[in-house]
């Protein structure tokens, strides 16, 4: 793996949804600050193979080193993909894919950040959710469920993210988290970690949710200690399309989207879209 540039920057961008025009163009000019930026993309690319390729291969021809991570979008089934490719085979094709490309994926290794800022280990998730970040006044997935189904906010997830082989979405998820709680407890040294997931890992940040029934979708109790837990500089996630800082014991999060047309057109301003992962941090 090469090493970043002597001036080279971590940054972040996620919920780039190329499939819609003006994302797209805004994506063919996205451009590295300097030879040596790494990029890390928190999921939702898109939601078709051909277009996850697309955007992917383009970005991976023009930063150093991209490192990727699933959102919902990616493993959905949607009509026109291979409809064989569902659950744990479309998120292998789809690691399959970025390893065609050059692009670092949660099945990979642990990658060392050296430029600014660091040191700092990037540890790149697929953790899913399980449907414990309940609504208030609600004890059982059941129950949230059937609010959300009768407030009509219900996540697109439920008719075509599935989980195959897994009976569930949430036993993929415990899975998920039991496998990624391996590779950190064997990690040998005290390097920060940058962690990259298309979700919190915390319930706090989906306390602004305009319909608050969506967080169910939002991510897991399971990983609610691990900045704590573990030596942490930073958490990048998406998703939400709400994108700001929030800290939380001391821990930088930072939600990271683009998000849809209708959402990013009416900000003010004009906001850089690839964030600085370490902006407050001095490099060692």
């Amino acid at each position: 793996m090469p090493e970043p540039q002597p001036d080279g920057r971590l940054l972040a961008v996620s919920d780039l949804h190329v499939a819609y025009p003006e994302n797209r163009a805004i994506v063919e000019e996205l451009k590295p600050y300097s030879p040596g930026d790494w990029l890390l993309v928190a999921g939702d690319v898109g939601e078709r193979l051909d277009d996850i390729r697309w955007a992917l291969g383009l970005l991976a021809g023009r930063f150093e080193r991209v490192v990727w991570v699933p959102g919902n979008h990616e493993l959905w089934t949607p009509p026109g993909d291979p409809p064989e490719l569902r659950g744990v085979a479309r998120y292998n094709e789809l690691v399959r894919m970025c390893r065609e490309l050059g692009v670092l994926t949660p099945e990979d290794g642990y990658p060392l950040w050296l430029g600014a800022g660091g040191p700092v280990r990037i540890v790149p998730l697929f953790l899913l959710y399980d449907y414990t970040f309940l609504p208030a006044g609600h004890t059982t997935k059941d129950s949230a469920l059937a609010y959300a189904h009768s407030t009509g906010v219900v996540c697109t997830d439920e008719y075509l993210l599935h989980p195959d082989p897994y009976p569930t979405r949430e036993a993929w998820c415990r899975a998920r988290v039991a496998i990624t709680e391996r590779r950190l407890a064997a990690l040998e040294d005290d390097v920060p970690l940058v962690f990259v997931n298309h979700y919190p890992l915390v319930r706090q940040p989906t306390d602004i949710l305009r319909y608050p029934e969506f967080a169910q979708w939002c991510g897991t109790t399971a990983t609610k200690d691990w900045h704590v837990r573990h030596p942490t500089a930073a958490m990048i996630y998406g998703h939400l399309h709400i994108p700001r800082v929030t800290r939380h014991d001391g821990v930088r999060f930072e939600e990271v989207s683009l998000g849809y047309p209708r959402e990013w057109k009416p900000r003010p301003g004009n906001r850089r879209l690839l964030r600085d992962v370490l902006p407050d941090r001095p490099s060692s």
